[in-house]
């Protein structure tokens, strides 16, 4: 029998969740619910009697639910992790020995993580996306706020760090900037005054000494 191998004690798990969690991910139109449950009924039905499967299929799919609900609902993936681990827990568990236990907990690992390849073929669902948004928010905050640091530094003036060639370094209230000089070279320790700012890009003109 398959399962009397430790190979296929961890390839059944692997694929079962490989293609329950692609079921999630992607777009596949109940395919992977499919095989994955084909796989993971397959394997619990080989190690257990009739009664111990209705109690351990139970717990897996709830773990399943939990995963299903964290992505569509929750999306803070705490209860994704709580789900996996459960899964994890009822796989190994069901094993019949350590060695076979940790064979199988590794494919259900390996085979969720794995799932994600998924993404690159096939147009991916709505999950987890509050996650992703928040991620989205947060790094378009940070650049917004960057640039309006920047912005504030239009008609301020500073020193020369290094030779502007016409790219160098400035130093405008004790902070260094990366600066551009409108085409000239500028030497170092030389007065200069920013110009104009294009998102985080300075531009900075000599100022002359005799006019101030």
């Amino acid at each position: 029998m398959l399962l009397d191998h430790n190979f296929f004690v961890f390839l059944i798990p692997f694929l079962g969740l490989f293609f329950l969690f692609g079921e999630l991910f992607v777009k596949i139109k109940g395919v992977g619910a499919i095989l994955g449950l084909g796989f993971i009924a397959y394997y619990f039905s080989f190690y257990l009697d009739s009664l111990q499967l209705l109690t351990i299929t139970a717990f897996f799919l709830l773990g399943l639910g939990l995963v299903v609900l964290d992505g569509k609902l929750i999306n803070d993936g705490t209860l994704g992790v709580i789900g996996l681990l459960l899964m994890i827990f009822i796989i190994g568990f069901t094993a019949p020995g350590w060695v076979a236990s940790f064979y199988s907990s590794a494919g259900v690992l390996l085979g969720s993580l794995s799932s994600l390849f998924l993404l690159k073929i096939f147009p991916k669902r709505n999950m987890w996306s509050k996650i992703a948004l928040n991620d989205q928010l947060t790094s378009e905050a940070g650049y917004n706020s960057l640039n309006d640091e920047y912005k504030s530094l239009l008609g301020e003036r500073g020193i020369t760090k290094t030779v502007l060639r016409p790219t160098g370094t400035i130093v405008v209230n004790e902070e260094k900037y990366s600066a551009v000089s409108e085409g000239k070279w500028i030497e170092m320790d030389k007065k200069v005054e920013i110009v104009q700012i294009e998102g985080t890009r300075i531009v900075v003109k000599e100022v002359d000494r005799s006019t101030e």
